[in-house]
Formats: structure tokens, sequence, C-alpha cells
């Protein structure tokens, strides 16, 4: 338990603190928020969202900061510096830290692709379709994060148990176009041949669903802790409430046996492909 703790507080310690010194360097320049964002042309809630931690500071925003507030370069010496996963949501840093580790993986989706199964170009359509616009340094950084996720499908050592079930408009759909929808495809069917994958399909025209409010995740810790993790329109939470972790344990479990099987799943794949 105790590690769990101490890691979200260092992480939310960091972007608070990152955040802080902007609004010091900022108030010390006789500027307010929105007067900062017209000066380095960003909307006055990215600025309010850095100063209160909730948003992480990438290192081009610091340069053109340091610039403004005439800082001389400290705003991005401070981030180009911070450990690579104190640069990213605080909600985001503390899942990741346990999915890096996680003994079992499961994932429900609704709207867009598990992150774990996401190719580079639809992980990219993901973030262009972010509102408020994301630049792009901003969105290379998130799907170079996201794709270095990745590498836990492979762990030689201590192999994830990883079950993915994906509603079926999900895998029709073709964010990104046509291009990035086929080899999306084709990553997936590769996926569900990976040992100790499986993906699901759960189909239209199901006249019962578990999980109408939306996608989840469970893992399964190293100590064997269960954890589950849900993602809203703002931000994300990590479940550690062994009540309702359970909740969702009870509804994936009926989601399983809502969806297709894997090899039903993979022969869906087979067909889509066939079509595209």
């Amino acid at each position: 338990m105790a590690p769990r703790n101490n890691n979200r507080k260092k992480n939310k310690t960091t972007m608070n603190t990152v955040g802080a010194v902007v609004g010091r360097l900022r108030s010390q320049a006789g500027l307010s928020q929105p007067e900062l964002a017209e000066r380095a042309c960003v909307a006055p809630e990215t600025i309010a969202s850095i100063e209160q931690g909730r948003r992480p500071l990438l290192p081009h925003m610091a340069e053109r900061l340091d610039d403004v507030l005439e800082s001389k370069g400290v705003l991005w010496v401070m981030v180009d510096n911070l450990p690579e996963e104190a640069k990213f949501p605080v909600w985001v840093v503390e899942f990741v830290i346990h999915e890096r580790d996680a003994l079992t993986h499961y994932s429900y989706e609704n709207q867009v692709l598990p992150g774990l199964l996401q190719t580079e170009g639809y992980a990219r359509a993901v973030f262009l379709s972010n509102l408020p616009v994301l630049d792009e340094e901003e969105i290379e950084a998130r799907v170079a994060h996201r794709l270095q996720r990745q590498a836990v499908l492979r762990r030689k050592k201590d192999p994830l148990n990883a079950s993915f079930v994906i509603w079926e408009p999900v895998v029709r759909d073709a964010l990104g176009g046509e291009e990035v929808r086929r080899t999306q495809l084709l990553h997936l069917r590769a996926c569900a041949d990976l040992p100790g994958v499986s993906i699901q399909i759960l189909p239209l025209g199901r006249k019962t669903h578990a999980a109408l409010n939306g996608p989840f995740v469970l893992l399964e810790t190293p100590e064997h802790q269960l954890l589950a993790y849900t993602e809203v329109q703002r931000g994300g939470h990590l479940i550690h409430d062994p009540n309702e972790v359970s909740i969702l344990s009870q509804k994936y479990a009926m989601l399983r046996s809502e969806a297709l099987n894997p090899e039903e799943s993979k022969r869906l794949l087979d067909q889509l492909l066939g079509e595209s």
C-alpha cells in the first residue's frame, strides 16, 4: 500500500511544483493568467491548468513561457530534467505505473480501441480529435508515450494475461481514414494471436449489455491487489475500493459472456479486413 500512495503523492507534487513556479514567474512579471495566455498564444484554460498542476508543462511550452516571462530558460531546464512519468497528468501516471507491472489487464472499450492495441496512425488520429486542439509536439509526445506502453504485451518475464472486450462499432469505425483503419485492423488481428492476449468483440444487436456506463480497465498487481481505472471527458480515476472493483469485475465477467468468443472475434476481424 505505502509505495502506491507515495508514488501518487510524488507525481502530484512534481506537477504542482512546476505549476507553482509558472504562477510565481507570471506574478513577478505583473501578468494575469489571461494576459500570459494571450502573449503565449494559448487558451487561458491552458495556463490555469498548468498552474494548478492538472496539465503537464511540455518542453516547447516551457520554452515559449520562458521567452514571454524573460525567465532565462528556468522553466525549460526544470521540465527537461523531470523524470519521464512526471511529464504526464497524475491520473495517467499512477495508472501507467500499475499497468507496467500488472499480472492481468482486462479492458472494455466502447469509444476507441484500447491504448495497448492502437497503431501509431490510429493513436495520432485519436489525439488529433482532441478538443481543445493539441499542438503537433504534444500530439507526438502522447503518441510516443502510448506506443511505449504497449511493450507490456510482449513482456518476456512474467508475461501479461490480457483480455480486451471491444464494442463492434469501434472496430467498424474509420477513425483516421481508410488507410489507418485497415492498418489498425491488421494490427488488431495480429494482436489477437499473441500469447496471453484475448480479444473479444461485443456485437451489435445484443438484448442485454453489462457496461452501459462506459469503458473501464481492471488490473491485478504483483502483490495481487485488484484495481480498476475509469476515464471520463476531463480525466481519469484509479479505483482502490474493493467493493467498487468487485462490481466492475462482475460487469466484466458478464461482458465476456455477452461478447463473441476469441475465435469468433478473429473471424469477424478477418471478415472486416476482406471488406476493406
